[in-house]
């Protein structure tokens, strides 16, 4: 690639940034793992986008969560719309869902004509009838002005009540774990098996021994943190508060660590930050998840592929 191409692409954002391996050499892989949002909580950051990744396996895209702004962000990493196949909701928060529907229709308006089955917890088929009813009048526009085919038959609906094999094809197998995150009927973590790579998604939730076994040996392991401290005042006493919410749903980054050693996974992504405007804690997210762990241990960021 020529020099001015490259910083013209750069510019644009359609190069994703990547992470290499210590002592790795840059090799050809049929699997691509891209962090699109690495933030957490519902409301809008100015350094992170909202919580969404996915992974590419011979040109073919598999995500998980769908925060706010998913689609522009795998425009940004370089992957095409119309490449999806699979989506996985971890849990219905709605900074992992709030752009479920939006990544498909907008992946249709892009060009999609292949089928896309949707992954996780009730409501999922509902909501997805609810937001066809919703959309319905740009999408008949759309197919009376445009010639497009319809929408809605494209789209499959499967909600998970239980963990175990989610989808088994000819590139991945999809394995799902309940873990356990408060206040929310049902929460997955996600293990995504390729032809030579593996990753765990761990959603939100709190320490999970079948977290830990859904990751065992796995390549990469993306796991939600939180800075405890930085909520420790606020949620002493009695009183119900965000502060003691969060400090109850999450996962300690010390305590990532522990849960990738135990695992015996080679990498730990940090993503989801909770909270992600901290200076002090910024600093500090690494070292604390290296405590405890003595694989590899990257700070997640948007775009960054692993």
């Amino acid at each position: 690639m020529r020099r001015r191409t490259f910083l013209r692409l750069a510019a644009g954002g359609a190069i994703a940034a990547r992470w290499t391996p210590r002592g790795a050499a840059q090799t050809s892989r049929r699997t691509r793992i891209v962090l699109l949002g690495t933030a957490g909580g519902p409301t809008p950051k100015r350094g992170r986008a909202a919580p969404a990744s996915v992974v590419v396996v011979d040109g073919v895209a598999y995500v998980v969560d769908c925060g706010n702004g998913v689609a522009r962000q795998m425009v940004l990493a370089g992957v095409e719309l119309t490449r999806l196949r699979h989506v996985f909701i971890t849990h219905h928060h709605s900074d992992h869902n709030a752009d479920f529907g939006t990544l498909v229709l907008l992946a249709w308006a892009a060009g999609l004509r292949t089928d896309v089955d949707t992954w996780g917890p009730p409501p999922l088929a509902h909501m997805t009838d609810l937001f066809f009813e919703m959309s319905a009048a740009d999408i008949d526009v759309r197919v009376t002005d445009e010639g497009r085919a319809p929408l809605r038959p494209l789209v499959h609906a499967h909600e998970l009540k239980e963990g175990g094999v989610v989808v088994k094809d000819e590139r991945v197998v999809v394995r799902a774990a309940v873990v356990h995150h408060p206040m929310v009927p049902i929460a997955f973590a996600y293990r995504i098996d390729g032809p030579d790579r593996s990753v765990v998604f761990s959603g939100d939730t709190t320490r999970s021994d079948a977290l830990v076994a859904l990751a065992r040996g796995a390549d990469v392991l993306v796991h939600e943190v939180m800075f405890p401290d930085a909520y420790a005042a606020e949620a002493a006493g009695n009183a119900r508060s965000i502060a003691r919410h969060i400090l109850e749903s999450h996962t300690p980054v010390e305590d990532v660590g522990r849960i990738a050693q135990e695992a015996g996974v080679k990498t730990l992504v940090l993503s989801h930050f909770v909270p992600d405007n901290n200076a002090d804690a910024e600093r500090s997210w690494v070292p604390l998840a290296r405590k405890h762990f003595k694989g590899e241990v990257v700070l997640g960021r948007d775009l960054l592929e692993v």
